[in-house]
C-alpha cells in the first residue's frame, strides 16, 4: 500500500507589480490578489507516542514557513524589476515601505520560481516540495511541479 500523502495549504496575499518592458497594460503598476497553492508530499509519522503521530507536516509550522519567508515580504508590497530606472525607484523607495526590487521580471512565473527555490531547503527531512500554484487572477494562474 502506497502511504505516500500530499497536503496543501493555501494562502492569500495583495500585492503590486509592473512588467517592465511589456507591450501591454501590465506595463503599468497594478495590483493582484494573489491565492497561493503550497504542496508538500511525504508518509505521515508512525509514532505511536509522537505528538505529531500520523502527520507528514503539522500544518501550523507549514503556516508559518510560508507566511515568515513568502506572504509578509510580498502582501502590500510594490514589486519591480531590477532595471526599472534608478530614480524611479528611490523615487517609490521615498513614498513607500514595501518597494521589492527582483533581479528578474516580476511575472507570476518567476516568483513561483523564487518561492519553490527559498521553500525547498526550509521543509523538514523526510517532506518535499510537491509543487505550488499561484492565481495572479481568479481565472489566470501558473504552477511548479517539483518533478520537472
Amino acid at each position: 500500500m502506497n502511504n505516500t500523502i500530499r497536503l496543501c495549504k493555501i494562502f492569500n496575499f495583495e500585492m503590486a507589480h509592473a512588467l517592465l518592458g511589456y507591450h501591454g497594460s501590465c506595463r503599468n503598476i497594478h495590483g493582484h490578489s494573489y491565492t497561493l497553492f503550497v504542496t508538500i508530499i511525504g508518509k505521515p509519522l508512525q509514532e505511536e507516542n509522537h505528538p505529531n503521530d500520523g502527520m507528514v507536516m503539522d500544518f501550523k509550522i507549514l503556516k508559518k514557513i510560508v507566511k515568515e519567508k513568502i506572504i509578509n515580504p510580498l502582501d502590500h508590497a510594490l514589486v519591480l524589476n531590477k532595471r526599472t530606472p534608478n530614480d524611479v525607484i528611490s523615487s517609490l523607495q521615498k513614498m513607500y515601505d514595501k518597494v521589492i526590487i527582483k533581479p528578474y521580471q516580476p511575472t507570476c512565473e518567476n516568483l513561483l520560481l523564487e518561492m519553490s527555490i527559498i521553500l525547498s531547503p526550509l521543509l523538514p527531512t523526510g517532506v518535499k516540495l510537491h509543487h505550488l500554484k499561484l492565481h495572479e487572477t481568479a481565472t489566470s494562474y501558473a504552477e511548479w511541479y517539483n518533478e520537472e
